[in-house]
């Protein structure tokens, strides 16, 4: 067993190092488009702002072995904040009300993990590794 779970973490860490190289690479490919357009917007600095995120979350995995479920949480509302923008006229305006709900039921879970060691939550705290 120990063999098999050296070998699971060695392709995680892989796995990891590709994320990583696949985000730099990513980040500045867009550097570079923004370049060449001369033209920056806010869906582009969100974009950046993304891989950012992802970067500490891959930083973060590295130094802990473990993802801090906030690091998604805070991509996946990043994520939604930047289609609610890219959204043309012509779509659908009740898309802009479900993206919304979403970020608010992303945002309270984000609030709801944040504060789960909280003394005022009352949360057994020998249960909050699980998370």
């Amino acid at each position: 067993m120990p063999l098999m779970n050296n070998s699971i973490r060695n392709i995680q860490l892989v796995a990891v190092v590709v994320v990583l190289i696949s985000t730099i690479i990513a980040f500045f490919l867009e550097m570079r488009e923004m370049y060449e357009n001369r033209d920056i917007t806010l869906a582009d600095l969100l974009l950046m702002f993304i891989y950012i995120e992802v970067i500490g979350l891959v930083r973060s995995y590295w130094e802990t072995r473990a993802v801090r479920i906030t690091y998604p949480l805070v991509i996946a509302i990043t994520a939604l904040a930047r289609f609610i923008i890219l959204q043309d006229k012509e779509s659908d305006p009740t898309n802009l009300i479900y993206i919304s709900v979403a970020i608010l039921i992303v945002a309270l879970a984000t609030v709801i993990i944040r504060f789960r060691n909280s003394k005022y939550l009352k949360i057994d705290k020998s249960k909050s590794n699980e998370l």
